[in-house]
């Protein structure tokens, strides 16, 4: 017979045979994805513990060797930090907004803390330093620094990206943040309560209930699919059509407007009719706040959210292949998912996130001063550029100079770093300065793209060299498989005193494949370990 356990007891039980912690909501997400099969059994869920064993088996258990045969020997498997949960990589402020490329704040933490082991065998960077991070992107650098007790300046290209870095670290009154978001949330309920929206898509989300419970039990859909009793192509693809007819019907009783007059911008082509009105009409309102600081957190949730409400299927946020402006089988959720119609639901729910995430960095923070400067990191005179923001802070460092860089350089050929936010840079007019991106999308991976993205990272070294210390440490995350990184540290006037090669296991749209990057320290060339 088989060991049957509650949802608690296997939660208990897997942390126990894991060794790290697995939550309730864990093991209720297997069952839900079809990873384990549900059983239901004196008026509860149950799971057998063979499940777990053969679940955990081949996806925990054998992950370091598996990994290890993939990317070699040389994996240093601690630097993964496979034992900390999703909401420990993105504690606190650190989910404030989505951002492609950052890194977790536990890499950051383990090489400027002050701790050693049997890896990191000295301290590099000690309480009251000053840290340089080049390549700012959403700042997680700063947010560890401020955590540590130390100072940090970063330097970012974009003008949206400083502007996310720069409201992590901000300091706000939590009670007018909450006071001023509620009176919005308002304004935009009686703006809606004039149109048919709500109502649409009430109505919507029924019709689409009863489908869906008929023709897509979960979790015993995703559970035949996975045994392949079931051809998901071709058994989703059949319902979506015989939805749509009762989908379509729904537009035209209500009037709704999917596709906007214009499609010129980002805006106008990602964002159903009726959700741009309330972009719109909710951006007029923050453009009144005469509180800087509520202004600018409350200009970061609505960001946040619009990027939610983009017309784009569930799997396909991160790539945007087409507008998505009807009901579609959803893959990631094993039914029929519709578009958004309104952006006021995800407008509160970020509300509440983003006050009590700032409040957790509240009981952490420290008096230390870390702050985003836009520029280009090749050029920029960061004191004169801190002199006008933070002259005090500023003196200090032109005596003392910055003790280090921590920064993860862009990878070549991987990202468009204005494109991901373009939605914000439309709705509030920041000066976009694609061209000066380093190892951008666009320009791919070839042989010149490389050769450019060598001298460019090079450059921003040599820059960065005239504002630090004698003997500084440098550390750059990069995932260097084109090998070109020796030669950057050359053309720097640098030299590889050490490298760490880690696993990424939490990676951007839940790519599962085995990967891995170098952590590179740096110092002066000549200079000794």
């Amino acid at each position: 017979m088989q060991e049957l356990l509650t949802i608690k007891e296997a939660s208990d039980w897997a942390t126990s045979y894991l060794k790290k912690e697995v939550t309730t909501s864990n093991i209720s997400y297997l069952i839900q994805y079809g990873r384990i099969e549900k059983i239901e059994k004196d008026g509860g869920t149950q799971v057998a513990k063979e499940d777990l064993i053969t679940y955990y088996g081949k996806n925990n258990r054998r992950k370091e060797e598996r990994w290890k045969d993939k990317l070699g020997q040389d994996l240093n498997w601690t630097l993964s930090f496979s034992e900390y949960t999703e909401s420990e990589t993105t504690k606190h402020v650190h989910r404030l907004h989505p951002y492609k490329g950052k890194f977790i704040p536990q890499l950051v933490e383990y090489f400027i803390d002050d701790h050693i082991d049997s890896f990191k065998t000295e301290v590099f960077f000690k309480k009251g330093e000053t840290i340089l991070d080049p390549f700012c992107g959403s700042g997680t650098t700063l947010v560890q620094a401020n955590e540590l007790g130390l100072n940090a300046v970063g330097i970012d290209v974009s003008a949206f990206n400083a502007h996310i870095s720069n409201s992590k670290i901000g300091r706000y009154d939590l009670k007018d943040v909450e006071k001023t978001a509620k009176n919005i949330s308002e304004k935009l309920d009686a703006f809606l309560a004039e149109r048919q929206t709500v109502e649409f898509e009430n109505k919507l989300l029924e019709e689409l209930k009863l489908f869906n419970s008929k023709f897509f039990p979960s979790p015993e859909f995703k559970l035949k699919v996975r045994r392949k009793e079931i051809n998901e192509k071709m058994y989703g693809s059949e319902k979506e059509k015989e939805f749509l007819f009762t989908y379509q019907k729904l537009i035209s009783e209500y009037g709704i407007q999917l596709k906007q007059e214009q499609s010129e911008s980002f805006l106008d082509k990602w964002f159903i009719k009726e959700v741009r009105d309330e972009i719109d009409f909710v951006f007029n309102e923050i453009r009144e706040i005469k509180n800087v600081a509520t202004k600018r957190i409350l200009s970061i949730i609505l960001s946040r959210t619009i990027r939610s409400c983009r017309a784009t299927t569930h799997s396909d946020l991160g790539t945007l292949l087409e507008p998505q402006t009807t009901t579609y089988y959803c893959k990631k959720h094993g039914k029929i998912c519709k578009p958004l119609f309104s952006i006021s639901g995800w407008f509160n729910r970020y509300t509440k996130d983003t006050i009590n995430r700032l409040a957790q960095f509240n009981q952490l923070r420290t008096e230390t001063n870390q702050i985003c400067l836009t520029g280009d990191s090749r050029t920029i005179d960061i004191f004169s550029e801190l002199r006008n923001k933070k002259p005090d802070f500023t003196k200090i460092l032109e005596e003392r100079k910055i003790d280090g860089v921590f920064s993860s350089p862009p990878y070549v050929g991987l990202i468009d770093y204005h494109e991901q936010h373009a939605y914000s840079y439309d709705l509030f007019g920041f000066e976009r300065r694609d061209e000066l991106e380093i190892g951008p999308l666009y320009k791919g991976q070839g042989k010149e793209a490389r050769e450019s993205y060598k001298q460019g990272i090079a450059e921003v070294l040599n820059n960065c060299k005239k504002y630090l210390k004698e003997d500084y440490n440098v550390f750059l995350v990069a995932n260097d498989k084109y090998g070109i990184y020796p030669q950057i540290v050359e053309l720097a006037g640098m030299q590889i005193v050490n490298q760490y090669k880690r696993p990424v296991l939490n990676r951007v749209e839940k790519d599962r494949n085995a990967y891995s990057e170098i952590i590179f320290h740096l110092k002066e060339k000549n200079k000794k370990k």
